[in-house]
């Protein structure tokens, strides 16, 4: 019988506007690997709307901390109304998707002292009890410490590339604004 912690509910991360998708899941994937996840997706799906796309993806990376215990972050991507744009950034035509981003985060706590050799019925129940009401043993703490500061790290870390993006919303002109602009300016000569 496996215990499970919960240590962060729903923690939300919004966002709105310019972002690039291949960006934001290696950003993703790079963080967890920095801090040692073992990746694992565990849904995806996608659904064209009239407003644009929608995409909801979970992740659910995992970190085997000791023999007992396994941290996990629950990661739930949700990118709203999601269209192409073809943006100037720096001078250059590059394309991006403009959209909502949702993303929540979970991270859990998972021990499993039942299967844990010489652990008997009464030990396992005594060692609940005792870790729940009276005394939290060090290296569950930091384990708890250590799935805090990770999810943390990945938050910071989409954050960071989110708002890289903000302000440089430039876009290219379309054909037609282009052609209006400059029969203006011919008509204004004349």
């Amino acid at each position: 019988m496996t215990e499970k912690n919960l240590i962060i509910n729903n923690r939300v991360l919004a966002y709105q506007g310019i972002f690039r998708a291949d960006e934001l899941f290696s950003a993703i994937n790079r963080a967890l690997r920095e801090k040692g996840y073992i990746q694992q997706e565990k849904k995806s799906e996608e659904l064209v709307t009239p407003l644009g796309r929608l995409h909801q993806l979970e992740l659910r990376p995992y970190k085997i901390s000791t023999n007992y215990i396994t941290l996990m972050i629950k990661i739930r991507i949700t990118l709203d109304n999601v269209t192409d744009a073809v943006l100037k950034r720096n001078g250059v035509k590059e394309k991006f998707q403009r959209g909502d981003v949702h993303i929540t985060f979970d991270a859990w706590s998972l021990t499993d002292y039942e299967r844990r050799w010489g652990m008997k019925p009464w030990m396992y129940f005594l060692k609940a009890v005792i870790s729940k009401y009276l005394y939290r043993f060090p290296y569950e703490e930091g384990t708890i410490v250590e799935i805090a500061a990770d999810t943390a790290y990945v938050y910071a870390q989409i954050k960071k590339l989110l708002r890289s993006y903000e302000g440089k919303e430039t876009a290219v002109p379309k054909e037609k604004e282009v052609r209006k602009k400059v029969e203006e300016e011919m008509l204004r000569e004349t």
